[in-house]
């Protein structure tokens, strides 16, 4: 079901798709592929909107920065200095987080309007970036399909072709409080990753991936959350072909429970400890599934390249439940 949530400032409508199945009601919005809202019952049935958002298009429009639910490419997370090289050219994309370029430039994924139409149980949501969209080269065709399952968990599906070599790497920027508001730092999380990627003050990965045994960064064992992060952390499954579990976040007080499953080799932890406005620092919690920061500038890490003739491939489940 879709209707009209807003119009730019351009005249480009907005609208709004409510999935709803299985006691799990999500909102999409096509502009930004955004995740509006996400409402599920906690241990007593009691229904909350467990994703930060806002209740109209203004509140995104005037809010850009902190990517609330967004839909994020065409390479999520940052790139150093931003440029990197591929077959011999050296490709400069926008500083938009200087000096570095951050989640696909100042105009990326997030800020477009996309073509919506629905499909069983959800929204898929589709358009096409140009070559030399804030730099990057290729034009890309790209397909994110959102749908709730018979558990009512949220799968976020993403494809793209291209017409040049160039580099992918999309992901969800959600932020998730399961107790519907308040501080988010004590919820409980536990993350299947031995290593994380140690950064410098610019957040660009300085080095190997490091062992996380006797650091903050260890989330084997579930533990709170707390605060101070903005970090990718290496799963221990690698990249594969079908999405496998690997966190879990628990919030004590509601009792709801997310589950995360993805394809991808990395997850960025962000505890939102610079957000303003109408919510505090530390009021949501982003798990990002993705590929590592600045992989074009690292061929040590898994890589980040699509050319013409393959399809790149991903995907992410959001696991709603609730413990006693």
């Amino acid at each position: 079901m879709s209707e009209l949530f807003g119009t730019l400032s351009d005249g480009t409508e907005v609208h709004r798709w409510t999935l709803e199945r299985a006691g799990t009601r999500v909102r999409v919005l096509s502009y930004g592929g955004i995740v509006q809202s996400a409402e599920v019952p906690d241990r007593d049935g009691r229904t909350a909107d467990v994703v930060l958002g806002f209740a109209g298009l203004d509140g995104y429009l005037e809010n850009p920065g902190p990517y609330f639910g967004a839909l994020v490419g065409r390479y999520a997370n940052r790139i150093a200095h931003a440029r990197f090289p591929l077959d011999g050219v050296t490709y400069a994309l926008e500083p938009n987080n200087a000096p570095n370029s951050l989640h696909g430039g100042a105009r990326g994924f997030d800020k477009r309007v996309w073509e919506a139409t629905a499909v069983e149980h959800g929204v898929r949501l589709t358009r096409v970036s140009p070559h030399g969209e804030e730099g990057f080269p290729g034009q890309l065709a790209v397909a994110v399909t959102y749908t709730l399952d018979e558990s009512g968990a949220l799968h976020i599906s993403y494809e793209a072709v291209t017409d040049a070599p160039t580099v992918v790497n999309l992901t969800n920027h959600s932020y998730f409080n399961l107790a519907g508001s308040g501080h988010a730092g004590g919820h409980e999380l536990r993350i299947a990753a031995s290593r994380y990627t140690p950064v410098d003050g610019d957040l660009i990965p300085t080095g190997d991936p490091a062992d996380v045994s006797g650091t903050r960064f260890d989330f084997r064992a579930a533990r709170e959350v707390g605060s101070g992060y903005d970090h990718n952390l290496v799963l221990d499954k690698g990249v594969t072909e079908t999405p496998v579990e690997i966190a879990e976040l628990y919030d004590p007080a509601s009792g709801r429970t997310l589950t995360v499953a993805t394809t991808e080799p990395g997850i960025q932890l962000y505890t939102a400890e610079h957000l303003t406005g109408p919510f505090a620092p530390g009021d949501g919690v982003a798990l990002e599934t993705q590929h590592f920061p600045d992989s074009p500038n690292r061929p040590d890490f898994p890589s980040t390249r699509l050319d013409p003739g393959r399809t790149y491939r991903s995907a992410t489940v959001y696991g709603f439940g609730v413990r006693d």
